[in-house]
């Protein structure tokens, strides 16, 4: 691990402003996969800013029915919640369906949504990968791409995003609240919040240098019947091969996001209409202009069959 500086910043603007100020700055507050990624010497920050004592790990109920979440709340307080188990109950189990219940303890909502991707290849130093060294090349492309993306990916790029709860979040529509180093706010919605590769990998989201995530906003609740199913080689501690996000209203139409598949957390809006003729007519649209490897094809059907038992699911009530 490369030598760095650390401070304790006492509040939000104050954090946001010595990140801008010193070069090559990183927020840390769990840490879950920050320093993970120090040790391998893939991030190498020279300076540590702690956010653990904002004062951002509350859930607020706020007048219009939304529900504000303080990035520093934990993954098992949110998961554990009252409000969030009956409301946004899409979100409480793809919560608890990721990582373990030591690391869920640990872990924060504004991290959850930073965390890097599992690619082996973004792991392993001695591999090009243009996330790691922008221009070098990507060691996916013609490697072993089994976990890889089908939808969404670049000619610089094939890896997908971990996240179980940016994928919830997807298909409630969370905004994501931030404060800029001047201390201006601002409001993203989570569709706008993750980018695809492109040409620039390395840029995975809309945060300006400085920029501090201070909470999520679940809008109000929309009822329905939500599920979250995850495929995964394990049945506990591993990543999505590919998962499902899903609020199925009892007229048949309802949202759907998928994870395990992309760059990002996948939506396509205009294919939810068609979610009362079936997984298939869904998947076929959700997965359009996609592009798989020899190691990865299985994932197309994968997500048609995971749909599928995420619709039976939602007959059942």
């Amino acid at each position: 691990m490369k030598a760095f500086t650390y401070q304790r910043a006492s509040t939000p603007a104050e954090a946001a402003a010595a990140a801008l100020r010193t070069p090559n700055s990183r927020f840390i507050a769990g840490g879950t996969n920050l320093l993970d990624l120090m040790k391998l010497e893939i991030e190498t920050p020279t300076h540590l800013i702690d956010v653990n004592g904002l004062a951002l790990n509350k859930i607020e109920a706020l007048a219009d029915g939304s529900l504000r979440i303080g990035a520093l709340v934990r993954n098992t307080d949110l998961a554990s919640d009252l409000r969030v188990r009956r409301d946004y109950a899409v979100l409480s189990r793809a919560l608890l369906s990721g990582a373990s219940g030591q690391l869920r303890n640990k872990a924060t909502t504004s991290g959850n949504l930073l965390q890097r991707t599992r690619c082996a290849y973004f792991y392993d130093t001695n591999q090009p990968c243009n996330k790691r060294v922008p221009g070098s090349g990507c060691s996916a492309i013609g490697g072993i791409s089994r976990t890889h993306a089908i939808v969404g990916s670049s000619k610089s790029c094939i890896a997908t995003h971990p996240s179980d709860m940016a994928i919830a979040m997807r298909v409630l529509d969370a905004e994501i609240e931030t404060i800029r180093p001047d201390g201006s706010v601002r409001t993203i919605p989570i569709a706008d919040f993750h980018k695809l590769p492109g040409n620039t990998p390395h840029i995975e989201n809309a945060l300006m240098p400085g920029e501090l995530i201070t909470s999520v906003k679940l809008p109000k609740p929309v009822g329905g019947r939500q599920v979250y199913r995850k495929v995964r080689d394990r049945s506990s501690y591993a990543f999505a091969l590919v998962s499902v996000a899903a609020i199925i209203q009892p007229d048949g139409g309802g949202r759907v996001a998928l994870g395990g598949v992309a760059h990002k957390p996948w939506r396509v809006e205009v294919a939810e209409a068609s979610l009362p003729r079936g997984a298939k007519v869904v998947a076929d649209q959700m997965l359009a202009g996609g592009k798989t490897t020899a190691h990865n094809a299985f994932k197309t059907i994968l997500v048609q069959r995971t749909l599928a038992a995420v619709l039976a699911d939602a007959k059942k009530g």
